[in-house]
């Protein structure tokens, strides 16, 4: 698939003014300016914040009454009920709340929707289980903020409410004693787009302001406040750049030791953004999608290392059953795509019966990847009811699309890249031509996939040295994504396939500079390309270690032959 390669325009003045300034690397305040971090408070607080660069909890809405709220519930020992999502989000979130609360002399309970039987959110039974259970003060975490119907229901069993949330709000919020969530329209907090388990950090540093703590007393929790920043796809700058930054220095030193366990068990050796991405995030959410997130969450809470070893080898099970289903799911969609040329759609409509509801979000991830299109899956139940997920691409709008499908759908919910969805079957062939007309007519076959490059260099620009100082950035994530840059007219020196010819690898010249080259999943390019080949590559800069031996190294984002 052809993808367009946007390469920055940079301010090369600038550019010297920040490289000579700040006695840093040409390459490396390039990034800073394509970035739009020129100003010396912005450079700082990018490259080295510090815990003074919190801000201060009580400018949120609702928060000293949520602060004055606990502390009542914490001196007339009341029964208090946490109640969370079971995503890494939500598990961090509750044991971030749950182990401080403790520490201040209360020791809560917590309720986590079973996401296979409940779903998300919050749920009328599950309120009735928590009143049962003696709770007259519920505090949400990473949910809440939608369950205006279920609050009121809360309310008239006479179990209060806090709310901590990040979800965008709706018309009216929740008739709940505190709402805390930065996307409320009255809010004047600087920083609006915190995780939820950041919200939840902002109200123990309030409680730990109130009480005269020291700063310790919450700040040593940043290293699980960090996992679900990273893990939830926020916004990497401001007030979460300083969780993330900072929460990393503590996760390479964590005394959590369940953290600590599935890290080493994830085989990842470098901790950095892309271990808590890859290694830790998955295994966490697997729990979620096989319904048992409250393992994860005692892992986290557990104090023994018996406990914490038989639970990491748990989750370790979850994903791979994870993996399995899911693997099981992609390859039986991709042969009904095949099979019905689904594929010549401009967007991609499948459905199975009973796939597993914990998956098929990922399933459609996959597919939109691989097609570059819309894609909804669906699972069909006895009923004759599809439950599923989509996602979409940039430029196309999958919840503006779903608006205009209302009488064709049960019901759906989430945000233009990704929504879930119920359908009945009698309906889904209406619902796909009406979806496929919209898709058409915003003309989803001119939409191309865009690769942001920020800068073209030759290899004579590069050393290991450089490519080190590539880590000030880190962590990457959403909104600080690894920079990616642009090599022109590199001669192909040598090209194999690897791992049974799923992956690429190159030996790539520049005069007399030489560098090797990875490109994952496109080993099928092997057969498309040949030694003396002149070659365009977008990729991103690494050091691989092998034998103890470094080598600078690119991981190809994108190939094409020279013109």
């Amino acid at each position: 698939m052809n993808k367009k390669w946007q390469i920055y325009e940079t301010d090369k003045a600038k550019v010297e003014e920040l490289a000579k300034k700040y006695n840093i690397n040409k390459l490396l305040a390039t990034i800073l300016v394509n970035r739009n971090i020129v100003k010396e408070d912005d450079i700082r607080l990018f490259l080295n914040p510090v815990r003074d660069d919190f801000y201060n909890p009580f400018l949120i809405k609702d928060m000293d009454i949520a602060v004055k709220r606990i502390l009542e519930a914490i001196q007339k020992k009341e029964k208090v009920t946490i109640y969370g999502d079971y995503d890494v989000d939500g598990i961090t979130s509750i044991t971030v709340l749950k182990s401080f609360l403790k520490d201040i002399g209360l020791d809560a309970d917590f309720y986590i929707p079973n996401r296979l039987e409940e779903g998300y959110g919050l749920n009328k039974n599950a309120i009735d289980k928590i009143k049962q259970n003696g709770c007259n003060l519920m505090i949400t975490v990473d949910c809440g903020i939608s369950a205006t119907e279920e609050i009121k229901y809360a309310n008239s069993l006479g179990i209060e409410t806090i709310i901590t949330d990040h979800h965008e709000v709706g018309n009216e919020l929740p008739e709940a004693i505190a709402v805390i969530d930065n996307k409320r329209k009255d809010s004047s907090y600087p920083f609006r787009e915190l995780a939820g388990v950041g919200v939840v950090f902002k109200l123990t540093q309030a409680l730990g302001m109130k009480l005269g703590l020291k700063e310790e007393t919450y700040l040593k929790y940043l290293d699980i406040v960090c996992v679900g920043t990273i893990s939830d796809i926020v916004p990497l700058v401001d007030e979460n750049r300083v969780i993330a930054k900072l929460g990393l220095m503590l996760v390479k030193q964590t005394r959590n030791i369940g953290l600590k366990s599935i890290i080493n068990s994830s085989g990842y050796t470098k901790i950095d953004s892309n271990t808590i991405s890859f290694g830790v995030a998955p295994r966490i959410n697997a729990c979620g999608r096989m319904g048992k997130a409250e393992e994860a969450l005692e892992l986290f809470l557990s104090s023994d290392i018996y406990t914490v070893n038989e639970l990491t080898k748990k989750l370790n099970e979850h994903n791979r059953q994870r993996q399995e289903t899911e693997k099981a799911i992609f390859e039986n969609a991709i042969k009904k795509i095949e099979k019905e040329h689904l594929d010549e759609n401009k967007a991609i409509i499948v459905g199975g019966e009973n796939w597993h509801h914990g998956v098929i979000g990922i399933v459609s991830s996959k597919i939109t990847e691989m097609y570059f299109k819309p894609s909804i899956l669906l699972s069909f139940e006895e009923d004759g009811v599809g439950k599923g997920s989509g996602r979409s691409i940039p430029g196309f709008d999958l919840h503006e699309a779903l608006m205009k499908c209302l009488d064709t759908i049960e019901k759906f919910g989430g945000h233009s890249m990704a929504v879930g969805i119920t359908i009945k079957k009698d309906k889904l062939e209406k619902f796909k031509e009406k979806f496929e007309k919209i898709a058409e007519d915003r003309h989803i076959e001119e939409i191309v996939p865009i690769i942001n490059i920020d800068a073209k260099i030759g290899l004579g620009d590069i050393n290991k040295e450089i490519v080190e100082s590539l880590k000030q950035l880190e962590p990457f994530g959403e909104a600080n994504k690894m920079p990616i840059f642009a090599f022109k007219n590199l001669k192909i020196d040598s090209i194999r396939a690897l791992s049974e010819g799923k992956h690429l690898k190159l030996t790539l010249k520049e005069d007399n500079y030489i560098i090797n080259a990875i490109g994952f999943n496109i080993g099928q390019l092997a057969e498309e390309y040949r030694i003396g080949d002149k070659v365009d590559i977008a990729g991103v800069l690494e050091i691989n270690t092998f034998n103890g031996v470094d080598n600078l190294q690119i991981n190809i984002k994108d190939i094409m032959k020279s013109i």
